[in-house]
């Protein structure tokens, strides 16, 4: 068989090094190729990272057993061997940048676990990475890109396994250096001043947050595919809003950094809130920060508070065990009946709110003119599985309504529920937030929701008598509540509030302040959804299609009101017209959708729906084990591995 020349760059050998040439055949295989440019280079170290990276294809070169034939590589192929782990700039959801070694050749799915593994996160199918917002320098600020942390001498091995030294992974306890990074993963950072926050990226639109979202990378395919080069900056970020088996013991880091992307989410106005939330939320972050200051060891202080969480989350796993054994006694669903205020907003109308005897049942509501007419026909049953519940709450003026959103043919009819008290409503929110999922009051977490939603509005409660002792405290308003509120009222007026909000969170322990910060963040209206800009099928303007761990949202750009709620346990299937880059989706009952997206790749959309199947399969049962092929299956698209 003839031989030919092939030029390869080994990078190892300096950017100005002429390109290497060696003799082929077509039939040589790709690991034969490594060993005679090894030979060539006489440099004497370790090439077990280094591969081909073939440049006019964008492809790596992984399989040392292909013939070079196989591989479709010819004379004309402009090859570089080089390493397949590289030093990447990570973003993290604290704001800070980390150095470190990640893998380009791997696809991203793969890479986001290896650098989960060194940084000791569990459950890394739930974070992925995306370009960062393109800022805006001036000459001035040349060196204004912050701390950054260096751990890229640590080995690719690191993290394997779960050994702890003084309270923190092996591998972290090596020197200051490690130990100082690790304390930043897992310990809440104090927040930048006013002027570097007022530089951060801020959405002001839904539009903006359909831009955010279009940055993602492509999981099934590699850095270096998608154009990331060696010290390049990608962030980390949790991606999929399906939070599994959070256990205070293990996921220090996990549940540090996950508080710190709810935190920016609202102190950047990523999330909306009410004003009563946003006192709430600063005196967490308040509380949440005085703790992290004292805590500044990892050791054995956390002890009790590890013991104190993990007892609980025991509780929590055992709530589903325990209550599945005395069901039988419990078969007839618990009634909730009451008289409650019900106002249905029609164009051009001024009619307010109506008392009405209303019966839960199931996971509908039926409503009668008085009690006397129970046992007839009611006036309307309102099927609530599929429906949108979100609270209109404000403890302070005695208000607690419930906005439904409720699936109709034509798109979504709007109710609200007028509760008399925060007892009543508790109960009725937390009805129909079961409801909406299609679970009944017999469900076993009926009643620690009930709890949730109470324990939620009593920290709202004002203390005043106890606030008004603290108030000269200083607090810097700026880090605890989002630029909106800076607007509307001075420090002086919001210290009070936040101290005031304070007193009811004072008594947490750290672990259980973030875990309480997660919580409220989580129950917000617009938790988890991820929007994107798209043209429906037929349609003549462009909408937001919101993504969420369980449905999809279709929202009128122009009101940004919900026109549509699709579930995803109504799904059949969908599909993806690669060529015309349309997404195709076909639910329950013949109803049939179809967009394409306007301002990011589809693949990204594909791969947000595929990806929140694929979370939807995992069981606490299954423990540490991923099943990487079947979310490569879902969503991969055509080119799936």
């Amino acid at each position: 068989m003839a031989t030919w020349d092939l030029s390869v760059t080994v990078e190892d050998l300096g950017p100005d090094a002429p390109p290497i040439k060696i003799s082929v055949t077509s039939d040589l295989h790709i690991g034969g190729v490594f060993l005679k440019l090894v030979e060539k280079t006489q440099l004497t170290k370790d090439w077990s990272d280094h591969a081909l990276w073939w440049e006019q294809k964008q492809q790596w070169l992984l399989r040392t057993n292909w013939t070079l034939d196989k591989c479709g590589v010819h004379a004309d192929a402009r090859l570089i061997f080089t390493q397949q782990h590289k030093p990447v700039r990570l973003g993290l959801p604290n704001g800070v940048t980390l150095k470190m070694r990640a893998c380009f050749s791997s696809p991203v799915f793969r890479t986001v676990i290896g650098i989960c593994r060194i940084l000791n996160i569990r459950r890394p199918e739930e974070l992925s990475l995306l370009r960062p917002v393109e800022e805006k320098k001036k000459k001035k600020d040349k060196d204004s890109s912050g701390e950054e942390y260096d751990i890229t001498h640590l080995p690719l091995s690191a993290g394997s396994g779960h050994i702890l030294c003084n309270g923190m992974p092996a591998h972290f306890a090596e020197s200051p250096k490690t130990e100082d990074a690790y304390k930043m993963l897992s310990v809440s950072q104090p927040s930048p001043p006013p002027e570097a926050m007022a530089k951060l990226y801020r959405p002001a639109s839904v539009v903006d947050k359909t831009h955010i979202h279009s940055r993602w990378l492509d999981s099934s395919r590699s850095l270096m595919q998608q154009g990331i080069k060696e010290n390049d900056k990608v962030c980390l970020r949790f991606k999929y809003y399906t939070f599994h088996d959070v256990d205070p013991k293990f996921d220090a880091v996990r549940l540090t950094q996950l508080y710190e992307q709810a935190r920016w989410a609202i102190l950047l106005e990523d999330i909306d809130c009410t004003e009563e939330e946003m006192m709430l939320f600063g005196a967490l972050q308040y509380h949440i920060g005085k703790l992290s200051l004292t805590q500044g060891e990892v050791s054995s202080s956390q002890g009790m508070d590890d013991l104190d969480s993990a007892l609980k989350s025991l509780e929590v796993k055992m709530v589903g065990e325990s209550n599945s054994t005395d069901m039988l006694d419990n078969m007839t669903a618990p009634e909730l009946t009451d008289y409650l205020k019900i106002f249905r907003p029609k164009k051009l109308t001024l009619k307010g709110y109506k008392q009405f005897w209303c019966k839960f049942q199931n996971t509908a509501i039926c409503y009668y003119k008085s009690k006397e007419d129970r046992y007839g026909e009611p006036i309307q049953q309102l099927e609530l599985k599929g429906c949108e519940a979100a609270p209109e709450v404000n403890v302070a003026g005695q208000k607690f309504c419930i906005k439904l959103l409720i699936p109709a043919p034509e798109g979504m009819n709007e109710i609200y529920l007028r509760c008399e008290n925060e007892k009543q409503y508790s109960q009725w929110m937390a009805a129909c937030k079961l409801a909406s999922k299609g679970l009944t009051l017999l469900d076993s977490s009926y009643q620690s929701e009930v709890n949730n939603i109470q324990s939620f509005l009593s920290m709202q409660r004002s203390n005043s008598a106890a606030a008004s002792a603290q108030t000269d405290e200083s607090i810097n308003t700026h880090s605890l509540v989002s630029p909106r509120y800076h607007k509307k009222y001075k420090p002086k007026q919001l210290t009070p509030r936040i101290l005031e909000a304070y007193q009811n969170v004072a008594q947490l322990s750290l672990t259980s302040a973030m875990l309480k910060f997660q919580q409220i963040w989580q129950a917000l209206p617009d938790f988890g959804i991820s929007y994107f800009m798209v043209r429906f099928k037929g349609s003549r303007k462009d909408e937001v299609l919101g993504i969420a761990n369980n449905r999809l949202i279709r929202i009128d750009l122009g009101v940004g009101d919900v026109v549509k709620t699709w579930r995803y346990n109504n799904m059949r299937q969908w599909n993806v017209n690669w060529d015309i880059k349309q997404v195709a989706i076909e639910f329950d009952g013949n109803i049939n959708i179809a967009f394409s997206c306007v301002n990011a790749d589809c693949k990204i959309v594909h791969e947000y729906i595929g990806g929140y199947i694929f979370m939807s399969t995992r069981s606490r049962e299954q423990s540490d084990t991923l099943n990487e092929e079947l979310f490569h299956k879902l969503t991969g698209g055509h080119d799936a591995l």
